[in-house]
C-alpha cells in the first residue's frame, strides 16, 4: 500500500498539470479545442491517399517530399507540407496516432498557433541538419553518409517529439521528458539512421527554445515579475 501510494504521489507530481489542463480545454471545448489537430489527421490522411495514387504521387512528390540534395530554397518551401505527408518507413496509422495525441494534448496546452509555430520549428531543424549532416561527411560523430542526400524526409516524427520535450519542459514533467530523449538516444545506437539524428536535432532546437522562454519570463534581479510574464504552472485558473 505505501508503495502504491508513492507511486500514486509521484504520478501526480509528474503529470498532474498536464492532466489538469488537458482536463480543463476539453471538457470547456471538446473536439471544438482541437481544430488544428483534426485539419493535421485529415491532411496527412488525403496526402497518403493521394501518394499512392498513380495520377498523385509526383504531386505529393513535388509539393512536400524534402531531400537533401534539393536546392535549399525548394526544401524551406516543402518543409511544413513534408510534415504532413507519411514517412515511407513508418504506417500511416502510426503517424495519424501520433498527431491525433501529441498535436491534441499540445494544442489543449500550448495554443493552437505556438503549437504550430514549435511543430514547425522541430522539422525545420531535421530538415537543416540533414544538409549539414551530408556536408560534414560519415566520419564524425554529427556527419551523414552521402546516401542520405537521397533519402526522403517527411513525416510528424520530429514535430510530435519537439512537442513532446515542450510540453514536459512547460509542465515540468521531468522524467517523462528524459524518457523521450533517451529513448531518442537510444535510436541513433540501435538504428543509426537519418530519421534518429533528424530527432535529436529537433530535440535541441526546442530546448533552446525552451530556455530561452524560461528566461525571457523571469523578473530582473531587484524587480518584481512584469504582469503576463510568468510561466504558465499547468494548473487551470483558480475560481472564487
Amino acid at each position: 500500500m505505501r508503495a502504491g501510494g508513492r507511486l500514486r504521489a509521484a504520478a501526480r507530481r509528474e503529470w498532474g498539470p498536464l492532466l489538469a489542463a488537458v482536463r480543463a480545454g476539453f471538457g470547456a471545448a471538446g473536439a471544438r479545442a482541437v481544430p488544428l489537430t483534426l485539419a493535421a489527421v485529415c491532411l496527412t490522411a488525403l496526402l497518403h491517399v493521394v501518394q499512392h495514387r498513380p495520377w498523385g504521387f509526383g504531386a505529393v512528390h513535388a509539393l512536400g517530399t524534402v531531400r537533401a540534395e534539393d536546392p535549399l530554397w525548394a526544401a524551406l518551401l516543402r518543409t511544413p507540407l513534408s510534415l504532413f505527408v507519411p514517412a515511407p518507413d513508418l504506417p500511416v496509422w502510426g503517424a495519424l496516432a501520433q498527431i491525433l495525441v501529441v498535436f491534441g494534448i499540445a494544442e489543449v496546452c500550448l495554443g493552437r498557433w505556438r503549437t504550430l509555430l514549435i511543430a514547425y520549428l522541430a522539422t525545420l531543424a531535421g530538415t537543416l541538419y540533414a544538409r549539414i549532416g551530408v556536408a560534414l561527411g560519415p566520419d564524425g560523430p554529427f556527419g551523414l553518409p552521402a546516401s542520405d542526400a537521397r533519402v526522403a524526409d517527411t513525416g510528424p516524427s520530429a514535430a510530435v517529439v519537439g512537442l513532446a520535450v515542450y510540453l514536459c519542459w512547460t509542465y515540468r514533467a521531468r522524467f517523462t521528458g528524459c524518457l523521450v530523449v533517451g529513448a531518442m538516444v537510444a535510436e541513433v545506437f540501435v538504428k543509426d539512421n537519418l530519421a534518429g539524428k533528424e530527432h535529436l536535432a529537433a530535440i535541441a532546437a526546442v530546448l533552446v527554445l525552451c530556455v530561452r522562454t524560461t528566461v525571457r519570463a523571469r523578473p530582473r534581479r531587484g524587480q518584481g515579475p512584469r504582469p503576463g510574464s510568468g510561466v504558465r504552472s499547468g494548473a487551470p485558473p483558480i475560481r472564487s
